[in-house]
């Protein structure tokens, strides 16, 4: 018998999962506010995930699958347009938190430096936070700037997942040399959560299995 493979895709969720996320994100998601410094947040009152990926990941259209909001997060053609720490409520219990994309060549340095810093502040302080999805590009997969947010994560003690993005736009062939690359990269990084999700937002693959473990984190 072979052994498992390491950071195995997340399987599809059953009917009990995907239930509570279906109705978890049935009660809808709203854009609470920006933030830009640290006392501008929000109050810690209730279970927290984010989401980060590199410019242009698709990181807007993934939260939009996720809440069936075609306009939620607004995705720009410009990366690193989105300077601030977006905070959504989803029902009554949780935060969705879109954080900036990162890797932009386009943006001044002191600029760069200030969000790298709110960031690390927020990872590090927000007790609430129960997981980080890094979202990493099928077509790409890790790169080092991927491994900076990565690193980041570790040192501030967040457990993250790595959600693989546009799964669909990869053939199945060159999609396994992809998924090799990057539990290479994971395998490095004592916060990684042991699964991978692969997620089409146009199609919709993997939005049930994201919002059921949204739903089944305590």
């Amino acid at each position: 018998m072979s052994a498992p493979l390491p950071f195995p895709l997340a399987e599809e969720p059953d009917d009990t999962t995907r239930e509570a996320g279906r109705m978890l994100f049935a009660t809808g998601a709203e854009f609470l506010k920006g933030v830009v410094a640290m006392n501008g947040l929000p109050p810690a009152d209730r279970l927290e995930v984010c989401f980060a990926g590199r410019s242009n990941v698709g990181k807007s259209t993934l939260i939009n699958a996720l809440t069936g909001r075609k306009a939620l997060a607004r995705a720009s053609n410009t990366p690193g347009r989105t300077q601030e720490i977006n905070f959504f409520t989803l029902a009554d219990s949780h935060y969705l938190v879109d954080l900036p994309g990162y890797g932009y060549a386009n943006a001044p340095l002191a600029v760069v430096e200030k969000w790298q810093r709110l960031l690390k502040q927020y990872l590090s302080g927000r007790q609430t936070l129960r997981r980080a999805f890094v979202l990493i590009d099928t077509r790409h997969g890790v790169k080092p700037v991927d491994e900076e947010i990565m690193a980041l994560l570790d040192s501030s003690a967040v457990t993250f997942q790595v959600v693989m993005t546009k799964a669909d736009k990869v053939k199945v062939t060159d999609r396994e040399k992809i998924l090799t690359q990057v539990r290479g990269a994971l395998a490095k990084h004592p916060a990684a959560y042991p699964e991978i999700v692969l997620t089409s937002s146009e199609k919709g693959d993997g939005v049930e299995t994201l919002r059921a473990i949204i739903a089944g984190l305590t």
